[in-house]
């Protein structure tokens, strides 16, 4: 396969799960936001939204000050934003027109639905957009576009690029959605165990679409610990961060495999994989939650250079 096409793949993957997440994170704050004490935490609960993606120095510079509506338009409409909703999306569909012809007529469509459909709601009045109604809907586009990869396109190097840039986005993503809850949300160390701290966990879980999940793998009552066994190490939990840095790994094996020959890229995920495999709960509180999300993140990171200078920056692959 030739780079440019594996790139153009593996990046719909990744545009599309930062669009879903952007979508998600904005849930996370006007959830959040409901409880009367909310903005009295560590930072102020919209703020924490920007910080979690990166984004909060361009918002800065355009918007100022951390208002919430400003930062509902920049998490999902701000094409400044290279991680709002729209950015995300619209770049997704450009990749895909470049290898539309790598891409079955269900995937594509998917794409295209999802972009005109954007464009509708861009020429909408914005007070009449309620946030509820703007993750429904991008979550809905999201899981209909990987439900056309997933069930239609052969197992070949072109759906090994498109689950990797999945995976490791999810991998990030996950990462940074539990980073604003633990770091930035929880107003200090005494909460953890109150009302506010089961609230605030709670809300991550329905955010992640996994709040069902974790009373069937877990029960009983909602706790920090509980909670972050299932989202850093269950590989049962789609979005752990287990699950999907092994995912990531699967993928890259099978490129391996693909190509007869192996590359940096396969040590650097089985690496970080199989460390987190080895992790407890007791370990990562140990070291910090915050220090070892930040962490993380940074090896995801790696990964992704590593991925980029072994099969998307040459001639071909």
């Amino acid at each position: 396969m030739l780079s440019r096409t594996a790139d153009n793949l593996y990046w719909i993957g990744r545009y599309m799960e930062r669009a879903e997440t952007s979508a998600r994170l904005l849930e996370v704050g006007a959830r959040i936001a409901l409880l009367p004490s909310a903005g009295h935490g560590y930072r102020n609960e919209w703020d924490s939204l920007l910080r979690a993606t990166g984004t909060a120095a361009g918002f800065a510079k355009k918007y100022g000050d951390p208002v919430q509506r400003n930062i509902e338009s920049y998490l999902f409409f701000d094409r400044d934003n290279p991680s709002s909703v729209a950015s995300s999306l619209e770049r997704a569909r450009e990749n895909g027109r470049i290898v539309r012809t790598a891409l079955t007529s269900q995937v594509w469509d998917a794409l295209n639905t999802a972009f005109q459909e954007l464009r509708q709601l861009d020429r909408a009045e914005r007070s009449t957009l309620e946030i509820g109604r703007l993750t429904e809907w991008t979550m809905r586009h999201a899981a209909q576009v990987r439900g056309a990869i997933d069930t239609t396109l052969l197992r070949n190097d072109g759906y090994d690029f498109l689950g990797l840039g999945y995976r490791l986005e999810r991998a990030d993503n996950t990462a940074r959605l539990i980073d604003v809850k633990y770091y930035v949300l929880l107003p200090r160390a005494d909460y953890v165990g109150t009302g506010l701290d089961s609230y605030q966990w709670t809300t991550l879980l329905r955010a992640l679409s996994a709040h069902r999940a974790f009373h069937w793998a877990y029960g009983g009552e909602i706790t920090a610990a509980k909670v972050a066994d299932f989202l850093i190490l269950n590989r049962q939990c789609p979005r752990s961060l287990l699950t999907s840095v092994a995912g990531a790994a699967e993928h890259l094996d099978h490129l391996a495999a693909t190509y007869g020959r192996a590359t940096p890229a396969q040590e650097a995920a089985a690496t970080v994989r199989d460390e987190v495999a080895g992790l407890t709960v007791e370990r990562i509180f140990d070291e910090g939650m915050h220090e070892f999300l930040t962490r993380f993140i940074g090896q995801i990171g790696r990964i992704g250079a590593v991925v980029q200078d072994a099969y998307l920056s040459g001639e071909t692959r």
